[in-house]
């Protein structure tokens, strides 16, 4: 029977196809599976064995003394070792002196009077005088006081007692002026002679201008006040100017004080030198030529020079060198002197002075000594320049504010050059030197007695330390506070209650009128000052930054560092880890 022949047929490929089919599925399966299995079993790592308890807090201990050794140990050896040594300053009391709340300097002057008068009359003078004298007064920190002398004061006396009349004694060196009435019977009265070379003020009167008991003034009273006044009127200019600029403290306006007196003033700050304990005087003799290679220094300098620098010595000491230099020529930068028919000399101009001075070829050290260096140039021109002046005003000699003076000494005309210059040539320089020397330390223009012009510069260089020192305490202390990276070693806190202990005893020296021992005070608060604010080991570490530590140890620290805190990080991390399962 073929049709269901032909339909077996059929349907045994049919069925051999599905069963194909099946197989290879099966397969396809089977390998799918088997390289799944095999891809993880090679992706697959071998894992270590859980980690035990005691391995566990071994590593943890590990770390843990690792920190311990770095924050109990190796912390504070370096905070030790590394730290900044700051000694203790009263800074609030450096401030105060600094601002003026710690001292305010009055001036009292004690003015002495000699009278051959009874002690009621004198007594009621001295009271007439001092009130004409308060009203003309217009600066309170500088006041002048009258007492009595007795027993009557010698013009050569060199200690004498005063009273001022409550029982209270001083001694000669804390009176500032000694007045002695003198009666006479002829001439104009009253009238006064200042001693040029004595703090002495002789008043002539008439015994018939003496102030009755019951009289509130006299004319006599009030010329003796008006002449106190008219003496020490620049020193209170000087003082009053000096407490406005320094301390910034408003001080009364002295109406006496002319627009010419006030630029005078500021010619002699501008010029004079800064205050010291000690000067070094530098006299040297130039010449374009080999004549005169020597001079009678040593005579001239003994003659005209020493008896000055004695009378400065309660002030500042003096160090005195001399130098000769042959064949000194001008400096480059000037015009070379030129002919003038109307003078019949050789000029020089004026705006070539300050250029004068050949400093490249000159032996002028301005660093002779500890102190600063004062330099006197005496300059011989050439016979065929001579004589040399300067064209302006015909002078031969000029001031160098803050440096010094030059003299001209032109040769005597139609004679030659002499080789030795004696004391006799040399007189018109040394005069010129030592009025240029008074310039260049400050000295005042009046009055005119030279005693009581040393006096008034004893008060203002006494004054001006004081502001100076005080200053420099207020510079400390804001750096101090500025800075607080700089070490302050204890010789800067020594230094320190040194300079505020000598300038409280200077300040408490003015009060009481003994103006040559608040000087001397002064003078040591100053030079405490500035030795405290120079402190060699505070100045190094003012100019070292703190960028320059992290430079230094970032080298050091970070590769022991990022060890520690990466190990402590993972250890925070499984610890957190641990504590959310």
């Amino acid at each position: 029977m073929p049709p269901p022949a032909v339909a077996a047929a059929d349907a045994s490929p049919a069925t051999h196809t599905d069963s194909t089919s099946t197989s290879t599925s099966t397969s396809t399966s089977t390998s799918s599976q088997s390289s799944s299995n095999a891809l993880d079993a090679v992706n697959a790592r071998p894992q270590p064995p859980p980690e035990t308890k005691e391995s566990l807090w071994l590593r943890r201990s590990v770390i843990l003394s690792f920190w311990a050794v770095v924050v109990l140990l190796g912390l504070p050896v370096w905070w030790r070792t590394t730290a900044i040594y700051r000694a203790d300053l009263p800074l609030q009391g450096m401030t105060d002196w600094a601002d003026g709340k710690s001292c305010k300097p009055v001036f009292p002057l004690r003015i002495a009077v000699e009278a051959p008068l009874s002690p009621q009359e004198a007594h009621h003078l001295l009271r007439t005088t001092q009130h004409a004298l308060d009203d003309l007064n217009e600066f309170s920190a500088h006041h002048l006081r009258l007492m009595l002398a007795d027993p009557p004061l010698p013009a050569n006396a060199s200690q004498q007692v005063v009273s001022d009349g409550i029982g209270s004694t001083r001694s000669d060196e804390d009176i500032a002026l000694s007045i002695r009435l003198i009666p006479v019977e002829t001439g104009t009265t009253p009238r006064s002679t200042l001693q040029p070379y004595s703090p002495t003020l002789d008043v002539y009167y008439m015994p018939n201008q003496i102030p009755s008991a019951s009289s509130t003034g006299s004319p006599l009273a009030t010329y003796i006040a008006q002449e106190l006044h008219k003496i020490f009127a620049e020193e209170q200019a000087l003082l009053a100017s000096l407490l406005f600029s320094t301390s910034g403290v408003h001080t009364a306006k002295i109406k006496s004080l002319s627009a010419e007196t006030a630029a005078e003033l500021k010619r002699q700050s501008t010029r004079a030198l800064k205050y010291a304990p000690t000067y070094h005087l530098t006299f040297s003799l130039f010449t374009p030529t080999f004549a005169p290679s020597g001079w009678d220094i040593e005579s001239a300098l003994q003659q005209y020079l020493t008896p000055l620098l004695e009378s400065f010595s309660a002030i500042s000491n003096f160090t005195v060198d001399t130098q000769v230099q042959l064949y000194a020529t001008f400096s480059p930068s000037i015009h070379q002197p030129e002919y003038d028919e109307d003078l019949r000399s050789w000029s020089l101009r004026k705006e070539d002075l300050s250029g004068f001075i050949n400093a490249a070829e000159w032996p002028l050290s301005p660093s002779i000594g500890k102190g600063p260096t004062v330099n006197f140039v005496l300059f011989v021109p050439d016979q065929n320049q001579s004589p040399l002046l300067v064209k302006e005003n015909g002078g031969n000699s000029w001031l160098i504010p803050q440096w010094g003076g030059v003299f001209i000494l032109n040769p005597p005309r139609d004679s030659d050059t002499p080789r030795i210059l004696g004391k006799e040539a040399l007189t018109p320089a040394f005069h010129t030197f030592s009025n240029q020397l008074l310039s260049l330390l400050g000295l005042p223009q009046t009055p005119a007695s030279l005693p009581l012009r040393l006096s008034t510069l004893k008060r203002v260089r006494a004054a001006s330390l004081i502001f100076s020192a005080s200053s420099t305490l207020g510079a400390l202390a804001r750096l101090y506070q500025a800075l607080p990276s700089i070490p302050v070693p204890d010789t800067v806190a020594k230094s320190v209650d040194l300079t505020t202990s000598h300038l409280q005893q200077a300040c408490d020296h003015l009060r009481e009128g003994r103006f040559q021992g608040a000087l001397e005070h002064a003078r040591t608060a100053e030079a405490a000052a500035e030795k405290a604010f120079f402190e060699r080991s505070m100045v190094g570490q003012v100019y070292f930054p703190d960028e320059h530590k992290v430079a230094v140890y970032m080298p050091l620290l970070g590769p022991v560092a990022v060890p520690l805190v990466m190990a402590a990080l993972k250890e925070l991390k499984s610890i957190i880890s641990g504590l959310r399962k």
